[in-house]
This record gives structure tokens, C-alpha cells and sequence, in this order.
């Protein structure tokens, strides 16, 4: 080969890391030369699919045709769930395309995105991607801290993204200090509330935020399927935000950006309001299974409001995640995030937790 290709590439571009997902569970199998192994890392749900999603699904036959480009039974079906009007909503990929249109949308490389330490990988990267210059603000708590970004912002800012409940953490903003931010940010920078863990997270003084885009033009409520619903293979997420804001979004997004089966399965899980209700009590009591055996191993951790907990080893976890792998069990390291000391683990079903436990206790024993 006689070209450079990363010398042809925006620079930016080539400055990059990608983004790294979890050990899928067939990589390991080929590493280790394991097998009955449990994956605990990328924040999915243990407890899948509606049946009802599955059954439906098994029924589609029309897949030579294109899906609906604007997702118009999806729209209507969401409307009605969250009573709002169907120009308010966009449909994405996954919530990760709604990250990337907002931010080709209003920010150049003339501008400042702000996200806080410890928040997102993916906004770092949409930021580099598009050559702005990006404003990491100190966290407090492990979380946002609304009073730093406040002091951060300059004429430059345009976007800032915020994470509630943030990944990886598991941390949630307060509503009450959420509105006054809001309340004091000038309509010019958009605000992007990234409510993946939405679910997981609704009561104590934590609000979907969804009512606010009215008064809040400049705010865009991002949700996902890939959570609550057990849908994150099919890659389906949406929007709330003004009409305007839906029109820009809808000038750059691929025409067939959500495919039919996704379509089809998010209408399903949405109407299955017992299953959702069955995976956040799952969570919940999965959460308390998990914290349970910390507090038993005297092992500290953030107090999540997702679906994960982080917890704090008080010593490199590089060295017991490769130790909980040779034990088939599959976390998330998070050394990227500037926490090199943290692991972040996925609530898993029972008779996962409790082998993660013993994995773990046995692995610390040797450390």
C-alpha cells in the first residue's frame, strides 16, 4: 500500500478512538475456551423482549419492502403514550442517532459542546467527529454538576449534552435544580437530556423532563427501546423537541434510518405496559440482589438509578476483569472514563448475579 490513508483522513477523524462495546460472549468463547458464559457489561435487559413483541415479529413476512420511512404507526403509538402531538417526535437508529442530528445540525467546528466528566463516551466522539471544541466539566457526585456547566458556558457553546441518568454512573440529576438550570440558559444553546434509563429512574423528584419542551424550546428529550423494552438488537430510539427542531432533524436523517422490524417491535413493546412494569420491578430487585452482596464483600459503589451499578475496587480493575473473565463472567472496565479503579456491572437475571457475586468474592480473595 502506498497511500497513508489516515494523512487522506479529516484529521479530526483520524485523531479519534473508537468507541469500545462490551466483550461479546462468542470473543471470549474464542480467547478463553469457555463457555456458560454470562454477560454483565453493556447495560441490556436480562429479562429481553415482550413475548407479545416476539410472537408479533414472527408473523412479519413483507420484508422485501422498504419500512415507512416516517415511521407514522410508531409516531401515532407514541403520541398517544406520552400525549403529545406527533410532530414533536423524531425516530433514530437507536437514541445514538438522535446524539448525532442534533449536533450536525447546530454545531461547527466554531463552537463548544459541553458534557460533564464521567458521562457518555459517545459525546466526546459525536464532538470530535464534527471538529468542535469539547468542554468536559467537573462532575460532583459522580454526576452532573449544573453550577460547572453554568460556569462553562461562553458565546462559543452551542450544544450541551446531559446524561439522566447518566451512564456509566448511574447517577440522577434533582428535577427542581434541572428547571432553574433550564430556567437561566439562553434559548441559542440547545440542550440535549439524554433519558435512556428513563424508566428506572421515575419518583423520587426525578421527571421524564417530556412536558418541559414546550416552555423549553431549545430542549430535545431523547428516549431508547434498547432498555426497559429489551429491544436493544433492533436499534430503535426517538425524540421530543419542537416542531422546528423535528424539521432539521428530519432534512438530515436517512431516509430509512429505523428498519420495519424495529418499527414493529417498539409499537408492540410500547402497548405492553405490563411487561415494562415487570422489567423495572426485575430491576429492582435484581439492584437490591447485586448491592446486597457488595455490602456483604464491604465493596463501595454509586447509589445507580439504572440498570447497573459502578462499584469501586480501591485498586486497578483491568487485573479483576480479566480474572472475572477466566471465570466466564463479562463486565465493563472503566479505565476510558477516567476510572480506573471502577468496574461497571449490568443487573442480570438472579442466578446471573449471584454467579458475578461469587465470582467476584473469590477473585478479591486473591487480589
Amino acid at each position: 500500500m502506498t497511500c497513508d490513508y489516515l494523512d487522506l483522513a479529516l484529521p479530526d477523524i483520524a485523531a479519534m478512538q473508537p468507541y469500545q462495546p462490551g466483550k461479546p460472549i462468542e470473543e471470549l468463547e474464542r480467547e478463553l475456551g469457555i463457555s456458560d458464559i454470562i454477560k454483565l457489561a453493556s447495560n441490556e435487559n436480562a429479562m429481553g423482549p415482550s413475548t407479545k413483541v416476539l410472537d408479533h415479529l414472527s408473523t412479519l413476512s413483507e420484508l422485501s419492502r422498504y419500512p415507512d420511512g416516517n415511521g407514522f404507526a410508531l409516531k401515532q403509538s407514541l403520541a398517544r403514550h406520552h400525549d403529545l402531538d406527533p410532530s414533536l417526535l423524531t425516530l433514530g437508529n437507536g437514541s445514538n442517532d438522535i446524539l448525532e442530528f442534533v449536533a450536525r445540525i447546530f454545531v461547527t467546528n466554531k463552537h463548544q459542546v459541553i458534557y460533564s466528566k464521567y458521562a457518555f463516551a459517545i459525546y466526546s466522539l459525536i464532538t470530535q467527529t464534527i471538529g468542535a471544541e469539547g468542554v468536559e466539566t467537573p462532575a460532583k457526585d459522580w454526576g452532573y454538576d449544573l453550577e460547572a456547566i453554568q460556569a462553562a458556558l461562553t458565546e462559543k457553546t452551542r450544544l450541551i449534552y446531559i446524561a439522566d441518568p447518566n451512564n456509566p454512573t448511574g447517577t440522577c440529576l434533582d428535577t427542581d435544580k434541572l428547571k432553574q438550570f433550564m430556567d437561566a440558559l439562553s434559548d441559542n444553546i440547545i440542550v440535549l437530556l439524554d433519558q435512556a434509563y428513563y424508566e428506572y429512574a421515575l419518583g423520587q423528584a426525578y421527571s421524564n423532563c417530556i412536558e418541559w419542551v414546550e416552555e423549553y424550546p431549545n430542549l430535545v428529550v431523547s428516549r431508547t427501546f434498547s432498555k426497559a423494552c429489551g429491544l436493544a438488537g433492533l436499534r430503535v430510539g426517538y425524540s421530543v423537541s419542537h416542531p422546528n427542531i423535528v424539521d432539521l432533524m428530519n432534512r438530515i436523517r436517512q431516509p430509512f434510518n429505523v428498519n420495519s422490524l424495529a418499527l414493529t417491535a417498539a409499537e408492540v413493546a410500547l402497548s405492553d405496559k405490563e411487561h415494562i412494569q415487570k422489567s423495572i420491578e426485575f430491576n429492582q430487585t435484581g439492584m437490591r440482589q447485586l448491592i446486597a452482596g457488595l455490602d456483604s464483600m464491604d465493596i463501595s459503589y454509586i447509589p445507580s438509578r439504572a440498570n447497573f451499578v459502578c462499584i469501586d475496587l480501591q485498586q486497578p480493575s483491568m487485573n479483576i476483569f480479566n480474572q472475572l473473565l477466566k471465570e466466564g463472567v463479562i463486565t465493563r472496565p472503566l479505565g476510558d472514563y477516567d476510572m480506573p479503579n471502577h468496574l461497571r456491572v449490568t443487573v442480570g437475571l438472579k442466578e446471573e448475579n449471584e454467579r458475578f457475586l461469587s465470582a467476584l468474592s473469590r477473585v478479591m480473595e486473591k487480589s
